[in-house]
């Protein structure tokens, strides 16, 4: 049984994704919201737990949905709870280390530390996840929910600070992207929501064609340049006012800021 602990953007995309994956009499969930509860409920068939301590004494994967500033919280609550069943707590709280949760379990949970992003949400997410050495959870099934919602690599955990640039953070960047395009399409004449529409879909479509292809990101720009063309003047254009380095500067920020948290 998986039990998911919080439902919101991420917590709800699991949720989903599990469903589909493992059926609707192997999830449940927990959120302090009355509300949210009936409203998941009602919207996926699936029983809410009275509590956080009913859901783990069920479950044998509990997902730790919650933000990072009441995680603690949460596992002070349900620690009591965890003994020789080597349950698999999955956390998403960016930049706190297995180290940390598995000492606030007090070494009684199978730890594995995730880092999903909102494209979840539509089913196409990318998870980065990172199991212990030592880990003897449910690592199958802690695959199969991730890539529920999308796709999941695994990563040894000294790379989870940066797997926020890579896929935590960087949808933001990507949206700033596909604005400040839809913005010099509509300046020249497309209406705003055609303008969004064509940029969505061209930014989903590269995505796909490098993925499928695996072909190196130059190897398609290039593609697309022709000599003495339209796109590769637009290209140095964006290479004379440093898209390159804002982005790498970008993802600095992202990767300092998350590792103060460790």
């Amino acid at each position: 049984m998986i039990g998911i602990i919080g439902t919101g953007n991420m917590g709800s995309a699991l949720i989903n994704g599990a469903v589909k994956s493992f059926g609707e009499d192997k999830v449940v969930f927990f959120d302090t919201s009355e509300e949210r509860r009936k409203m998941i409920s009602n919207e996926y068939g699936i029983t809410a737990c009275k509590d956080n301590v009913e859901l783990v004494k069920w479950c044998d994967i509990v997902v730790l949905a919650v933000k990072p500033q009441v995680i603690f919280k949460v596992i002070e609550e349900i620690r009591p709870y965890f003994g020789k069943e080597n349950k698999t707590v999955i956390s998403i709280a960016p930049g706190i280390t297995i180290a940390k949760l598995s000492e606030a379990f007090d070494n009684n949970a199978q730890i594995v530390r995730v880092m999903p992003n909102t494209p979840a949400m539509v089913g196409e997410g990318m998870s980065a996840v990172s199991f212990p050495d030592d880990f003897n959870g449910d690592r199958e099934n802690t695959l199969k929910l991730f890539d529920s919602v999308g796709r999941a690599v695994v990563l040894p955990e000294n790379l989870m600070n940066a797997a926020v640039v890579a896929n935590g953070s960087s949808p933001a960047f990507v949206f700033v992207f596909m604005e400040a395009l839809a913005d010099g399409a509509v300046k020249f004449g497309i209406p705003r929501d055609k303008a969004y529409e064509m940029v969505a879909q061209t930014v989903l479509g590269s995505a796909r064609l490098m993925l499928e292809t695996k072909k190196h990101p130059g190897e398609l720009k290039d593609a697309v340049c022709s000599p003495g063309g339209t796109t590769i003047c637009g290209t140095a254009a964006l290479e004379e006012f440093g898209l390159r380095n804002a982005v790498i500067k970008g993802c600095e920020a992202v990767y300092e800021k998350t590792a103060k948290f460790e």
